[in-house]
C-alpha cells in the first residue's frame, strides 16, 4: 500500500483540504481521506486533480504538424491538407509509427493528459497490403503506451470508401478495413493479451457505407462487443452537402435517426450541427469529442458549444492532429471560440456565478472518462491513482486556491504544464519532465530523424 498527501485535492464532491490518497500496487485507490493528518505521508507538492482524458488522437499525424503551413496557388483547405497527409504517411513503417507515438505520448503526459483514445486507421503497409500480422500497427501503439506509461484506449477504425459512393483511392489503401475485419482485429488483440481497453471506430459517413452502419446497429451481438463507438461526424461543410445529396439528410441528422445513438457513442467534431441536431445530440447521451486547435488549423468551423452545454450535452476534448498537445489550450479555446462568436465573456457559465475554469475541467473529465470506456478516473475508492499536480507557487498562480486556481491555470497563458503526473500509482512526470525522457529520446530520435521532411 502506498500513500500521497495533498494539501488540496479536487474530489468528486469538490475541493477538499488535507487529503490522503491510499492506493495499492495496481494503482487502484482503496481509500481517500479528507481532513487527515499529514503524518509521514509523501507530499504531492501542489493541488491535486484527476488526469485529463484525450478523446481523439491520430498518433502518426504528430509527425505532420507544421509541415502543411504554406499557401497554395489555388487556395488551401482541409482537402489540400489531406493530400499533404497522404504524402507524409506514404513513408511510415511500423518502426516510425511506434517512434512517433512514443514521442507523442511522452509529450501528452508532460502536458497533463493521462489517458489517450487512439482513433487507429493506419492499418497496412504503404502499398496497401496487410502486414503478416494484421495487428502490427495496433500492437506498436500499445507498445508506445507501455513505454511511456500513458493509459491507452485503442479504437480500430472501419474505413471502406474514398467518399460517398466512391471507391478507395490508391493512397487510402493503408486505411482499408471492413467491419468484420475490424471485429477480427479486436479478437486478435484480445488473444494476444492486449493490455488496454478496446473500442470500435467508424471513420465517417463518407468513408463507411451506410449499410455497414445499419449492420452494426441492427445486430445486437456485434454491437455488444466494443465498449465504446467513435466516429467523425460533420467536420466539413462539403461533407454535409455530399451527405444530403447521397443520403437525403445531414450527417448528424441521419446518424441520430439510423443508428439509435446512445451514451456508448463518441461523435468527433460535429462542427456543422444545426439547432435540431444539437438538441438531438444532447438527448442521445453521446459524448461529443471537440478538438478546437485542430478544427481551427484545418478551417473546419466552430461547434455550437454554448447551445450544446445549455441543452445538457456531454463532451470531452482531444488533440486530434496534435497541432497542439496541451489540454489547457483545448479548454481555453473552447471558451474563446464562443466569446468570439457571441461577443460576450464567460459564455459557458453565463447566467451563473460559477467558475468557467472549473466548468471546463468538470465537463472534460466527465465526458472524457465515459468515451474512453473508463469510468474509474475519479479520485475516490475504486478509482485510479491517475492525477496531475499543479504547482501553486507558479508566478501566474501564486496565492490562488480551488476554482480560482483552475481559472488561473486555464486563462492566464504561459507555461501550463503540471509539476508532476501520476498514472496507475506511478510517477511518470516529475518536475515537468517525463522520468524516462532521456532514455526514450535516445531510442526514438534516430527513427524520427529519418521521417520525410
Amino acid at each position: 500500500m502506498s500513500t500521497l498527501f495533498a494539501e488540496t485535492a479536487l474530489l468528486p464532491a469538490g475541493w477538499h483540504r488535507n487529503v490522503v490518497l491510499h492506493y495499492d500496487e495496481a494503482g487502484t485507490l482503496v481509500a481517500v481521506r479528507p481532513d487527515a493528518d499529514p503524518a509521514d505521508h509523501p507530499r504531492a507538492g501542489g493541488a491535486v486533480l484527476p488526469g485529463v482524458p484525450n478523446l481523439h488522437s491520430h498518433a502518426f499525424q504528430w509527425g505532420l504538424a507544421g509541415r502543411a503551413e504554406r499557401g497554395q496557388p489555388d487556395g488551401d483547405s482541409f482537402w489540400s491538407w489531406r493530400s499533404e497527409m497522404y504524402r507524409f504517411l506514404a513513408e511510415l513503417d511500423p518502426d516510425a509509427v511506434e517512434a512517433i507515438a512514443t514521442a507523442l505520448y511522452l509529450e501528452m503526459l508532460e502536458a497533463g493528459y493521462t489517458t489517450v483514445v487512439e482513433f487507429h486507421y493506419l492499418h497496412h503497409a504503404p502499398d496497401g497490403r496487410p502486414y503478416d500480422d494484421r495487428a502490427e500497427m495496433a500492437l506498436r501503439l500499445g507498445r508506445a503506451a507501455e513505454r511511456t506509461g500513458i493509459r491507452l484506449t485503442l479504437v480500430p477504425v472501419v474505413y471502406e470508401a474514398g467518399g460517398f459512393g466512391q471507391p478507395l483511392a490508391p493512397e487510402q489503401g493503408r486505411f482499408r478495413l471492413t467491419l468484420y475485419e475490424a471485429l477480427g482485429l479486436l479478437e486478435r488483440l484480445e488473444a494476444a493479451g492486449f493490455a488496454h481497453p478496446l473500442g470500435l471506430g467508424l471513420h465517417s459517413l463518407r468513408a463507411v457505407r451506410s449499410e455497414t452502419v445499419r449492420d452494426l446497429v441492427e445486430d445486437r451481438t456485434l454491437l455488444a462487443r466494443p465498449r465504446t463507438l467513435h466516429m467523425h461526424v460533420a467536420e466539413q461543410r462539403q461533407e454535409v452537402e455530399e451527405c444530403v445529396a447521397r443520403l437525403g439528410a445531414r450527417p448528424i441528422e441521419w446518424l441520430l435517426e439510423a443508428a439509435d445513438v446512445d451514451a456508448r457513442w463518441c461523435l468527433v467534431h460535429c462542427t456543422h450541427a444545426d439547432a435540431a441536431e444539437v438538441t438531438g445530440l444532447a438527448r442521445s447521451g453521446a459524448v461529443v469529442a471537440l478538438c478546437p486547435t485542430t478544427e481551427a488549423n484545418l478551417g473546419d468551423g466552430i461547434f455550437p458549444f454554448a447551445e450544446y452545454e445549455r441543452a445538457g450535452g456531454r463532451w470531452g476534448i482531444g488533440s486530434d492532429s496534435h497541432i497542439s498537445v496541451d489540454p489547457v489550450e483545448e479548454l481555453r479555446w473552447l471558451e474563446y471560440e464562443q466569446r468570439l462568436v457571441t461577443g460576450h465573456r464567460n459564455v459557458l457559465t453565463a447566467g451563473t456565478s460559477r467558475s468557467t475554469g472549473r466548468a471546463l475541467v468538470d465537463g472534460a473529465l466527465a465526458g472524457g472518462w465515459s468515451a474512453a470506456a473508463d469510468n474509474v478516473g475519479r479520485l475516490e475508492p475504486g478509482g485510479r491513482a491517475d492525477l496531475i499536480v499543479l504547482d501553486a507557487d507558479h508566478p501566474r498562480r501564486r496565492g490562488r486556491m480551488d476554482d480560482a486556481l483552475l481559472d488561473a491555470w486555464i486563462f492566464s497563458g504561459g507555461d501550463s504544464a503540471p509539476a508532476h503526473v501520476m498514472v496507475g500509482g506511478r510517477w511518470v512526470v516529475r518536475e515537468r519532465r517525463h522520468v524516462e525522457r532521456e532514455t526514450l529520446a535516445a531510442a526514438v530520435d534516430p527513427v524520427l530523424a529519418r521521417l520525410p521532411r
